[in-house]
């Protein structure tokens, strides 16, 4: 795990494989799009839903019950994984991603015109809950699709930072997201963000979606898989494929993901919860430190991934997840004396430890599988993860803080994930490239 991984001089002097950055920019549009989607769905579920969906006379109830709305979507996420994973390595990467795009697209839209439970009392959070699910199909199916789309045009001597792009798609669309909540709540009355200004956010990704669907139909089949269809070699059945011949390089792929998941919805959910409740602070307050914070994100996700393709790119990884356990007691520390430039600068290098675990994510996983089963064993890892991590993130942390009244535990939550993420890196394998460059060379022979 400690040996340095270097790309050959010859790798280094290649130049920019053709199409790869119209599948960078294509990868990084689309998953900013959807994480747009799914990240207004985060904000809301900590600051509107428990009010609009969860209404009761305990408040921290309510809560929960809009973060356990928040965990259908990680949960339906290995659905997503099956279903478009499978399809993902036998029919192709391009289609798969049109129809995630717009499952999510259009779940979000309805989320925005959904009546409250004063209206249509009990089927108001049914409802919710169902497209929530519907938004974490899509998303499990996405992901693997979009990393692959970008590192399989790209040099696969340089993944870390050819994948990056589909990783810059989050903090992208959590900023665009974050941004709009913060004009809203800062434009209008509670009273008005509460009741129609958050929907706003929601009906405004029908423009976005538009937008994204007509960059991915103009996009070819990746190089990589045609030369897998040139061969024949798509599997009949990858999903069974995964788990019987690749079962340790899904555990090491899906063990990775614990730590930034947890870390991430630390940083973007709960923070929200313990900033306005713990230490008085208001919703923009909280909204613009996690605005800066996904700003730096964007420099710092591919940032992380170029330098992984310098050195190991598993001591990279690792290091960060080391970090961030040592950092959470920091993090609650500085923020106790509830000073606004604390916390921002707080969830600022929160989220940077997050970018250096996130931006060689996307090429550790992907590259634990073999070529042919890419999709399935990456979106599998992806979901399976999710469930374990992201998922139930947001309900522990209010429940350690509910039962305790103190962040301690939750700080020992993250380092114990930090733990889980070490021994997946340690479970794995550096990268592999001569299957992939054979592919290449004779279907261009």
């Amino acid at each position: 795990m400690t040996a340095p991984h270097q790309a050959s001089p010859a790798a280094s002097k290649r130049k920019v494989p053709p199409g790869a950055l119209k599948a960078y920019a294509a990868s990084l549009t689309g998953t900013s799009l959807e994480y747009y989607d799914f990240a207004i769905y985060s904000v809301a579920s900590a600051l509107v839903f428990p009010k609009i969906f969860f209404p009761g006379n305990n408040e921290f109830v309510g809560l929960l019950l809009s973060f356990s709305a928040f965990a259908v979507g990680y949960l339906a996420r290995p659905i997503g994984g099956v279903v478009f994973g499978r399809l993902g390595d036998k029919i192709g990467r391009k289609y798969v991603l049109v129809f995630t795009l717009m499952l999510i697209g259009i779940a979000t839209v309805l989320i925005g015109l959904l009546p409250g439970y004063a209206t249509i009392g009990v089927a108001a959070p049914i409802i919710l809950v169902l497209l929530r699910l519907a938004q974490g199909i899509g998303v499990g199916g996405e992901w693997g699709g979009a990393v692959l789309l970008s590192s399989e045009f790209g040099d696969a001597n340089k993944r870390g930072f050819w994948s990056s792009a589909a990783q810059i798609g989050p903090p992208a669309g959590n900023l665009m997201a974050n941004g709009v909540l913060a004009i809203l709540a800062a434009t209008l009355t509670d009273e008005a963000f509460l009741s129609w200004g958050w929907r706003v956010a929601f009906l405004a990704s029908a423009l976005l979606v538009v937008f994204g669907l007509v960059i991915r139909l103009k996009l070819e089949e990746t190089p990589v898989f045609k030369a897998i269809q040139a061969h024949g070699e798509q599997p009949k059945a990858p999903i069974k494929d995964v788990f019987t011949k690749e079962p340790r390089a899904l555990v090491a792929a899906a063990l990775s993901r614990v730590c930034p998941d947890v870390l991430y919805a630390l940083f973007t959910v709960f923070v929200a919860v313990y900033a306005t409740k713990e230490l008085g602070m208001t919703t923009g307050n909280v909204l613009a430190a996690i605005l800066i914070g996904s700003a730096f994100q964007l420099f710092l996700i591919p940032a992380a991934g170029a330098l992984t393709d310098r050195f190991n790119r598993r001591l990279v990884y690792g290091v960060a997840a080391v970090g961030t356990a040592l950092y959470i007691p920091v993090f609650f520390w500085m923020i106790q004396g509830k000073s606004v430039a604390m916390l921002t600068l707080g969830v600022v290098i929160g989220l940077a430890f997050h970018a250096f675990m996130y931006g060689p994510q996307a090429a550790y996983i992907t590259e634990q599988f073999p070529v042919r089963l890419r999709y399935a064993g990456s979106s599998l890892a992806y979901t399976l993860a999710g469930v374990i991590g992201g998922a139930v993130a947001p309900l522990v942390f209010t429940a350690l803080y509910a039962a305790t009244g103190n962040w301690y535990l939750i700080a020992g939550y993250l380092a114990v994930a930090s733990v889980v993420t070490v021994v997946g890196l340690a479970l794995g394998r550096n990268p592999q490239t001569k299957e992939e460059e054979r592919l290449m060379q004779e279907a261009h022979a």
